[in-house]
Formats: C-alpha cells, structure tokens, sequence
C-alpha cells in the first residue's frame, strides 16, 4: 500500500477496514522494526517506505509469493 504512495494512519485504516488504533498500533511496530519512515507532525502524519526497505523489496516479493497460501514452489 506505501508503494503507492505515503499514507498517514488513519488512509491505513480505512484502506484496510481496521480500527484507528490497530493501524495506529501496527504503524507503530513497522517504524521500530525500520520498515516505514514518518514524516511531519503528529496528526496527520504521513508514512513512507523506509529506505531499507526499499533497498530489500525484491527479497520481500520473493518471500512474500513463497509463503502465500496455495503458491507453488518453482523448480528450476
């Protein structure tokens, strides 16, 4: 979803049909694991992809197709 763009808490939590204070609480986790970056002030707050995550996106993808329920594991 912040590939598309930066987001602030509560676009996350309608987008994802969440309650403000589980976006709130899961923003929150990301920015400590550095997954997402803030930027402004509290309120309205906005949430970009972290540059490290940007940097490691493909790994992600890849990982992300594995571990999807009903995928098939591609054998070279």
């Amino acid at each position: 979803m912040l590939r598309e763009g930066p987001k602030n808490v509560n676009q996350l939590a309608e987008a994802l049909d969440v309650h403000y204070r589980v976006a709130e609480h899961h923003i929150r986790t990301l920015e400590k694991n550095h997954l997402v970056s803030p930027s402004g002030e509290r309120y309205g707050r906005l949430y970009f992809l972290s540059q490290e995550m940007e940097a490691h996106l493909p790994i992600f993808d890849e990982i992300w197709v594995k571990i999807q329920p009903g995928a098939r594991e591609v054998k070279k």
